[in-house]
């Protein structure tokens, strides 16, 4: 093939590239602002001022602000998401797994992530506009990280105990990081990430010993 040939490809390449990277680094600039300013604060003009990047690119790739903070709180999320399994990848299959994996549950809610998207959640409350947006991005990522916990558990969750504990779990990591938006309580979030962690091993455990005991008796009457 010519270089004739392969000039536009190329171009269109380093268009695509630097158009990721604008999208990247509007997203990143939000989340930060969301934290640092509040929904209030945080201004399409200043996000593109702090992106750096221009008004126009930043209309471009975000026409509205619900759009633009929406995109980086998901954006953020997803790269979050991949993080904390690399941390969870790292963990042995010790006993103490289960605290540590509920650790980094409770951590991943404790984030900045969290602080943004809860500046979003509460301005949804009242904003009909930021509300459309927010209520299916609200109900993507709790998909998202319920399936996460049950594969850094290791867990069934097609039984419905299991289901509970998980669900539970996020409850819990999230109320933890409620708590924590006014004051730094990382001495009794870690008392109680271990408290939990204890009583959701003995919940699980009980919910397999029960799932085997009603695999037994469809197989013994299966049997007769």
């Amino acid at each position: 093939m010519s270089e004739t040939a392969t000039a536009p490809a190329t171009t269109r390449q380093r268009q695509a590239d630097r158009s990721r990277e604008t999208r990247r680094k509007l997203m990143v600039a939000t989340v930060e602002c969301l934290v640092e300013r509040g929904w209030a604060g945080t201004t399409t003009t200043l996000v593109a001022e702090r992106a750096g990047v221009s008004r126009g690119a930043q209309l471009h790739h975000f026409p509205t602000r619900a759009e633009l903070v929406t995109a980086a709180v998901e954006h953020v999320g997803a790269e979050s998401v991949q993080v904390l399994r690399e941390r969870a990848a790292e963990i042995s299959g010790s006993d103490e797994r289960t605290v540590a994996v509920v650790g980094l549950i409770a951590d991943f809610f404790a984030s900045p992530l969290f602080t943004a998207a809860l500046e979003l959640w509460v301005a949804a409350r009242t904003d009909a506009e930021l509300h459309k947006v927010v209520l299916p991005l609200q109900a993507r990522l709790g998909r998202e990280t319920h399936r996460l916990a049950v594969e850094l558990l290791g867990v069934d969750d097609s039984d419905a105990a299991v289901r509970v504990a998980v669900q539970t779990t996020l409850d819990l990591a999230r109320g933890l990081a409620l708590a924590a938006q006014l004051s730094d309580d990382t001495r009794r979030r870690e008392r109680i990430v271990r408290h939990w962690a204890r009583t959701l091993d003995r919940d699980l455990a009980n919910a397999a010993a029960h799932k085997r005991t009603d695999q037994q008796t469809s197989e013994d009457e299966g049997n007769r």
